[in-house]
């Protein structure tokens, strides 16, 4: 299976500098991207596994090569492009994005909503439009556990409702679950900022 992975601003601790449309389509990820990366294969196409999936690294372990890889995004820089990352062996489809929302809060940003567009015609779209997905919340490891699992519900909550209404995506199809700081992308200490593990993650959950 295949996992794309963006970094995610979405549990970031500033808010995104005010961008002009067109960079911020630069930063999003493409609907046709997303399509791509969320597209079940084998098990899961075929009605078997569901919801299963190995991305995140064993608990006090390093990250796989795969994950050590990418870059993590220096403060002020434009969101990268996405690129496909391979996923553990038995894993669902999932991608990760960067969601901007402001500081400490789930309001979402313009740029947050450039890429929830994209994210929005991709689970409307004929190859996607059968499944159910779970929306991830995920932050660093700055602030209290506490915190950050109450503002990543809402976070993801937030992603979830924005892609209720302005897509007509039934809520049916669309679970949305905090996680904090659990399941980091990039194992780092406490207190540590780290953008790649602030993110979002959709992950396939089959039909």
């Amino acid at each position: 299976m295949r996992t794309l992975v963006l970094p995610l601003a979405a549990l970031a601790l500033g808010a995104a500098p005010a961008l002009a449309p067109a960079a911020l389509a630069q930063n999003a990820p493409s609907a046709n991207s997303i399509i791509q990366s969320l597209t079940p294969h084998g098990n899961l196409a075929a009605g078997g596994t569901r919801g299963i999936r190995l991305v995140a690294p064993p608990q006090g372990g390093a990250a796989p090569a795969a994950m050590r890889q990418m870059p993590a995004r220096t403060a002020g820089a434009a969101a990268p492009v996405a690129r496909p990352v391979a996923a553990t062996s038995g894993g669902a489809p999932s991608v990760n994005l960067n969601v901007d929302f402001a500081t400490g809060s789930a309001d979402l940003t313009p740029r947050a909503r450039a890429t929830l567009d994209q994210l929005g015609k991709a689970l409307s779209s004929a190859q996607l439009g059968q499944y159910r997905f779970r929306i991830e919340g995920h932050t660093d490891t700055v602030g209290s556990a506490a915190t950050n699992l109450t503002l990543s519900q809402q976070r993801a909550q937030a992603v979830a409702a924005y892609l209720e209404q302005t897509y007509g995506i039934r809520s049916s199809r669309l679970d949305a679950v905090g996680k904090g700081e659990q399941g980091l992308l990039v194992p780092t200490p406490p207190q540590t900022p780290n953008a790649a593990n602030r993110r979002v993650e959709v992950i396939n959950l089959g039909s």
